[in-house]
């Protein structure tokens, strides 16, 4: 039987519907959860996507991290779930104190969207085991507020300790301190991540590669991690 992947949308989601498209052609089954939802039915993994949750009042997640969903999302993280945040999904996990750091505008001020390289840092989590220590990809990202801050003892320990999963190359983007684009949790079940990798998953509709316009995959990957860490459980 197919693994169950949750995808969960809130009141300004942009991008559930494309996260949905990236379980399924991960091998899993995608499952509708609502910002209302009071439990997770059952699913064994959870997307929290991209968007403007809540019109991104206040500060961008952090009206979503109060969502009856959240609750449930922040009990099975703690239970080992394999939990993935895209763009305001991070932002929206960080402010659920899933993940460290923050989010901000951007150093320009400026909304970005373009094709970015990054470098896999680390492999040992649920959602990036699929790839190589030091392994370049390509997923598109569009963001106006993805500068990652903490303060200088929490980078070190970051960096001390594994938590970078993913890091920017070709230039910092959105002023993001050490480059960073995505962290971990410590248990390695919890990332989050500013590019969209559900926006690389099927050739001819993804970034360009190096066998062509629009051929690059290497998102579809961090799903694939993902369906393989719960078939070997």
């Amino acid at each position: 039987m197919d693994a169950r992947i949750g995808v969960i949308t809130f009141p300004g989601t942009l991008d559930d519907v494309d996260a949905a498209r990236a379980v399924r052609l991960a091998g899993a089954q995608p499952v509708a959860l609502w910002h209302k939802d009071a439990d997770l039915h059952g699913v064994e993994a959870v997307v929290v996507p991209g968007g403007f949750s809540y019109g991104d009042y206040l500060r961008c997640g952090a009206i979503a991290r109060f969502a009856p969903v959240m609750d449930a999302v922040v009990e099975a993280a703690g239970r080992g779930m394999p939990v993935l945040g895209i763009c305001n999904g991070f932002q929206i996990l960080t402010e659920a104190h899933l993940l460290p750091g923050a989010l901000i505008r951007n150093d320009h001020q400026k909304f970005i969207c373009r094709e970015q390289r990054l470098r896999v840092e680390s492999t040992s989590t649920a959602w990036s085991a699929g790839f190589a220590p030091g392994e370049e990809i390509v997923v598109p990202m569009k963001n106006g507020e993805g500068n990652f801050i903490a303060s200088p003892a929490e980078l070190d320990r970051l960096e001390g300790e594994g938590l970078v999963v993913f890091r920017y190359l070709g230039g910092n983007p959105n002023g993001s301190a050490h480059d960073i684009a995505g962290v971990r949790n410590e248990r390695g079940n919890v990332v989050g991540l500013m590019p969209h990798p559900e926006h690389a998953v099927e050739a001819g509709f993804g970034p360009d590669s190096a066998t062509g316009p629009r051929t690059g995959t290497d998102g579809l990957r961090i799903f694939r991690s993902a369906m393989s860490a719960l078939l070997a459980v």
